[in-house]
Parts: C-alpha cells; structure tokens; sequence
C-alpha cells in the first residue's frame, strides 16, 4: 500500500465517520428535513452517500486501468439519485449508518489497493466533458468528497 492510497482512504474514512457521527444526534424531524434545492430528505441523503461508494469505486478502478468512463451523465446521475430516494424513502437511521459505515469501510479498503501508477492513470470521462482524468482526482472528487459536500448541506438544512 501506497502513502498516497492510505492517504486517500484515510480521507475517505474521515469524511464518512464525521457524517456518520453527525447523522447519530438527528432527531427524528431533522432526519425527515427536505434538503434545500435538492428535495432529498436527509435520511435518504445518508444512505445515499453509502450506496455511491461501490461505483465510485469502480469507475476509479476502471479509470486505473487505463479505462474511460463512458455513457455516464449528470442525467444519468440525477436518474440513478431519484430512483435510490423513492426505493430509500423511509430508510431508518440505524439502517442507514449501517450502511454508510459498512460500503465506506469496503470503499477506503479498495482505495489502500491502488498504486502509485494505478493513482496517475487518466482517461476520458463522461461526465466531465470526457476530459482526462487521473483515478486519483476521481476519488478526491467522488468517494472522498461525497459525504464532506452531503455533511455541509445536511447541518445547513438542519442549522447546526
């Protein structure tokens, strides 16, 4: 395992335990709060950050093998995000947590297997325009940042 890898999962594993630990004092209100703009409630925004991470992590691992990501859209995206929030509508806390805690756990173990070369392996991506993106820079930008960019919506939907 790689400084760089452990570094990444590291982040990783901070970002999904600082959500996690935040969504354990919601009360039962504040876990039903639409988010603002997005129309999500904020128990489904937690199980959501945890369902992303096996694809993050294979669109990275793919990405590392020199593959591009391709047919994957914002569209796309808001598809795969509106389907999850009407299957997870009442998704339960204890479920939820579970689950952030169990697919984050898997995803920063999947993140420690990347090399050096397989971090600084770029293809076209979709999404962005099918600009050439490092696997690195695909993690920093999905599964590391996920649950940092859900956290700050999620106090600021519930002020605090």
């Amino acid at each position: 395992m790689g400084r760089r890898a452990q570094q990444l999962a590291e982040r990783l594993e901070q970002g999904a335990a600082n959500l996690a630990k935040f969504a354990e004092t919601l009360s039962d209100a504040e876990w039903r709060m639409k988010i603002p703009k997005d129309g999500r409630p904020v128990g489904v925004i937690v199980h959501h950050v945890g369902n992303m991470y096996p694809l993050e992590i294979q669109l990275a691992q793919g990405l590392a093998a020199g593959k591009p990501v391709v047919g994957v859209t914002w569209d796309a995206v808001a598809e795969v995000n509106a389907k999850h929030a009407k299957e997870h509508a009442d998704v339960k806390k204890p479920e939820a947590l579970e689950f952030l805690r169990r697919n984050s756990k898997a995803a920063a173990e999947a993140v420690r297997a990347f090399s050096d070369e397989q971090l600084d392996s770029a293809a076209p991506v979709s999404l962005n325009a099918d600009a050439p993106l490092t696997a690195q820079f695909f993690l920093e930008d999905h599964a590391v940042r996920h649950s940092f960019h859900h956290l700050a919506k999620i106090r600021t939907t519930v002020g605090r």
